[in-house]
């Protein structure tokens, strides 16, 4: 059943699976990575999916559509709901891959039931591992990129280094998504001699969303 009935997704096996995450959505009583809740170790919150808001995953999905994309990128995969998001696109644009990366393996697990049981399995592939090795090598350029990674302690963000490894990767035209508006991620994509335009959406209480132009 979907609960968000203006949804562009109207495939209701998709949007069953995307309801019952959306309902068992959990997040530690600390508040999750952002708190000192079991430190920042990633594998801490193997039971627990942090992952973006359907109306993020909903304009994930109309952008798919609309550039008619075939490949794209996210980091980290988590329990699989972007994954939905895109690999719905893809397939309703006639077939495609959405390359996944996931550094906990449970997680890795529960992302693969999840599309398989939404009917998404053939359109994912989720790479086990460090997103700064498994997303350095795409097999090819790629229509749209997600990053909701970790957020680090100190040094560089994740985000930072995993944006820096694809934007080489990504089409022009195509897009960046970004959800924790990590300062140095947004200094990397708001410098014009990176090849972004960026402005920030009212979505989950601050979305990134920035094009490809050169």
């Amino acid at each position: 059943m979907n609960d968000r009935p203006h949804s562009p997704i109207q495939d209701p096996r998709v949007n069953a699976v995307i309801a019952r995450l959306q309902g068992a959505r959990q997040r530690p009583s600390g508040g999750g990575p952002r708190s000192s809740f079991n430190g920042r170790d990633p594998h801490a919150y193997a039971e627990l999916g942090f992952s973006i808001h359907p109306e993020q995953g909903e304009l994930i999905y109309l952008l798919c559509r609309g550039l008619r994309a075939t490949r794209v990128a996210e980091f980290a995969t988590s329990v699989g709901m972007s994954t939905l998001y895109f690999a719905a696109a893809l397939r309703d644009n006639g077939g495609g891959t959405v390359i996944g990366s996931e550094i906990v393996p449970a997680k890795v697990e529960a992302a693969k039931r999840n599309l398989a049981e939404a009917g998404l399995a053939n359109y994912a592939e989720i790479r086990e591992g460090d997103a700064r090795k498994t997303l350095r090598d795409l097999g090819g350029p790629v229509d749209f990129v997600l990053i909701d990674g970790w957020p680090g302690e100190s040094g560089p963000s994740l985000a930072r280094e995993v944006i820096e490894i694809v934007a080489p990767q990504l089409l022009v035209g195509g897009y960046v998504m970004n959800d924790n508006a990590e300062p140095d991620y947004l200094a990397f994509i708001r410098d014009p001699r990176n090849g972004f335009v960026s402005m920030t959406l009212p979505l989950k209480g601050g979305t990134e969303l920035s094009l490809k132009v050169k």
